[in-house]
C-alpha cells in the first residue's frame, strides 16, 4: 500500500484518473444495488418462483424515470388470463 502512495507521489498526473475510476466504479456499485434491492423486476432466485412477471404491478413504473405513462389492461389478455385459470 505503501508503495501506491509513493508511485503517487512521484506521478502527481494519476491522482484524477484515479479519482474518477474510484466515482466511476462507485456509482456503478450503488446503481447495481439499487436495482437489485428495489425493483421488483430484477430477479436472485428464478427456481423459487419460474414465472415472477405475474406478480408485478403494472401500475408501478419499472424504468428509473417515466414520463407520462398511463396503464391500461389489454382485454384479450385478460380474457384469455381468466379462461386459463
Amino acid at each position: 500500500m505503501s508503495a501506491f502512495f509513493q508511485m503517487l507521489r512521484k506521478k502527481k498526473e494519476l491522482i484524477p484518473l484515479i479519482g474518477i475510476m474510484t466515482f466511476a466504479a462507485t456509482g456503478a456499485t450503488t446503481a447495481c444495488l439499487y436495482f437489485l434491492f428495489t425493483k421488483s423486476d430484477v430477479i436472485i432466485n428464478k427456481a423459487g418462483n419460474p414465472e415472477p412477471w405475474e406478480n408485478l404491478d403494472p401500475r408501478k413504473p419499472q424504468k428509473l424515470i417515466t414520463i407520462n405513462q398511463q396503464w391500461k389492461p389489454v382485454e384479450e389478455l385478460q380474457m384469455v388470463k381468466s379462461i386459463t385459470k
